[in-house]
């Protein structure tokens, strides 16, 4: 029996990462991650496992990011009960990471079911519950970094230093094959850019059969700075904000974005360089997020804070409580506020957002990636105006961004990772990103040396047959479980867009010309066959419902 990789996520998109090695002694999982992004690739969660989860040994994760381990409690769930290897933050992290997550899937089956109920449809089931989540954090392993574990018969693995988020790591990895010869792959996990706050630059050992590296950031280069120029930038970004009068509203979120924020405040106030009357973490789980970086501060380089300083200083308040929370909304100038979501589409920025937006002299700093649609990037965009909770509020704000805290290395930075593992005898996969992103990274990578059948952009799904000096087959998947054109832009966004553009465009026009539209647009309908909607001449008019699209 050969060794052979399939990679059932974050192939052709950057989340859901999730790949299986199936060898003479067995089989395991590297990472298991929840799919996000657009309806058609979150729709993916929802459908079945493609491989039998009693049937794996163990699982390594890389890393506590959702979007890699977000799955674990649906696997548990489908009957696998095998160890899952991590660092030791890692488990702390998935201490409350995971929890959260089921709270948010029975949230969301709680409001589908609401829906369905109208309609006289059984209720909505939960991707996964709380009691999964539990069962999942009960087979948690912990090893170091650079440390050999041999976690199942015929295989061995090191976790390397990835610089990612606390925790995270490339994870070395080698199969014993068929002929009884070690098969050796890298994982790369997701890779830090250079200048962190909290840790030394990724590493890890060159020379390997196969290497796997992360794509997020493709063909796309940051500004070159320092942390001493990104503090410098905060700085002039938050006196600003209070020389205004009003207060500093941050959209953050509560894995790594919050901490290091607070670390540079925190490192700004005891130097002198601000002064702000009160700086808040408003979000629980970023408050749990934040006692587990308390807890390994000895892990971190070169933090000018101690231990004892970090997160600690006395204007600092973090808040788990809604009224509490609630209470900030009383301070109406000379406070920083942090909260989750980053991009803030949900969670208890809105309300600061909400409360701060229609005011001239407050501030909104966006410090992380706004993507498309999301509310942070309505307001990024410069919009007059946008729908919080259902109201429309005025944004007369300064709205302000900075690129510096993102924990993803760019272009340059993933070239540099990838030079520093080779060689590679058999092939390098590009994975966790779009395809623009990996073909960029795939030409750079050609274009300094690489063969181009060196450098492989895996679909979902596929899978390799691998063997120590190449890749001995390539099977793609009979059906494939989304359209590949789906990972980017699906129907779903496409037919949003036209609802609201054919509403908008309606509105402008005679009762005549809306009535000649959609009998147009009726008869085009029924030459896909199947139609049995009443003709509009037959149609009761009433008023146009603009959410109604939506709903149905």
């Amino acid at each position: 029996m050969s060794v052979t990789l399939h990679f059932h996520g974050a192939a052709g998109t950057v989340t859901g990462s999730c790949y299986r090695v199936v060898h003479p002694g067995g089989q395991f999982l590297v990472d298991c991650g929840l799919f996000q992004g657009n309806k058609s690739v979150r729709e993916l969660n929802l459908k079945p496992t493609p491989f039998d989860p009693k049937a794996i040994d163990f699982l390594l994760l890389t890393h506590a990011h959702i979007d890699h381990a977000g799955l674990l409690p649906k696997l548990y769930r489908e009957g696998f009960r095998g160890p899952m290897w991590m660092t030791e933050p890692t488990a702390g992290l998935l201490e409350y990471l995971l929890p959260d997550s089921a709270s948010i899937q029975e949230s969301e089956a709680e409001r589908e079911t609401k829906k369905l109920s109208r309609r006289g449809e059984e209720p909505a089931k939960p991707l996964y519950t709380l009691e999964d989540a539990e069962e999942a954090l009960r087979h948690r392993e912990t090893t170091g970094y650079a440390q050999w574990i041999a976690p199942g018969p015929g295989v061995r693995a090191r976790y390397w230093n990835a610089g990612h988020i606390i925790g995270s790591a490339s994870i070395e990895v080698e199969v014993i094959d068929t002929d009884g010869k070690p098969v050796t792959v890298m994982f790369s996990g997701d890779i830090g850019p250079d200048e962190k706050v909290f840790y030394k630059e990724p590493e890890g050992p060159a020379g390997f059969d196969y290497i796997l590296c992360e794509s997020t950031y493709g063909g796309r280069e940051r500004d070159d700075y320092t942390l001493v120029q990104r503090r410098e930038s905060l700085k002039t970004e938050i006196n600003e904000a209070l020389r205004r009068g009003g207060n500093l509203v941050i959209p953050a979120f509560a894995v790594e974005r919050s901490q290091e924020l607070l670390h540079d405040i925190g490192y700004l106030i005891k130097t002198g360089e601000i002064s702000p009357q009160l700086v808040f973490l408003d979000s629980p789980l970023a408050s749990k997020v934040t006692s587990v970086y308390r807890k390994y501060a000895k892990m971190f380089d070169d933090v000018e804070l101690s231990a004892s300083e970090l997160f600690n200083d006395p204007r600092f308040r973090i808040i788990e409580g809604v009224e509490e929370s609630k209470a900030i909304n009383t301070i109406r100038g000379g406070a920083i506020i942090m909260s989750a979501s980053g991009m803030a589409d949900a969670g208890r920025i809105q309300h600061h957002l909400r409360n701060n937006l229609p005011r001239g002299n407050a501030t909104v700093l966006f410090v992380g990636y706004q993507a498309p649609g999301t509310l942070g990037q309505i307001i990024q965009s410069g919009a007059k105006e946008v729908r919080i909770h259902g109201t429309l509020v005025p944004v007369r704000a300064r709205i302000r961004s900075m690129g510096n805290y993102s924990a993803h290395a760019d272009h340059s930075e993933l070239m540099a990772w990838i030079k520093e593992r080779l060689p590679a005898h058999g092939a390098i996969f590009l994975t966790h990103g779009e395809d623009e992103e990996r073909t960029a990274l795939r030409a750079a990578l050609v274009t300094s040396g690489l063969s181009g059948d060196q450098v492989v952009l895996p679909q979902l799904d596929d899978f390799f047959e691998l063997r120590a000096n190449g890749i001995a087959a390539v099977i793609h998947p009979a059906t494939p479980r989304i359209d590949p054109a789906q990972l980017t832009t699906d129907w779903h966004n496409q037919f949003a867009d036209f609802t609201i553009r054919l509403s908008q465009r309606l509105n402008g026009v005679s009762d005549v010309d809306k009535l000649r539209v959609m009998k147009e647009l009726q008869a085009k309908l029924s030459e896909l066959g199947g139609d049995t909607t009443p003709p509009v001449s037959t149609l009761v008019p009433r008023a146009p419902n603009e959410s109604q699209a939506f709903d149905e």
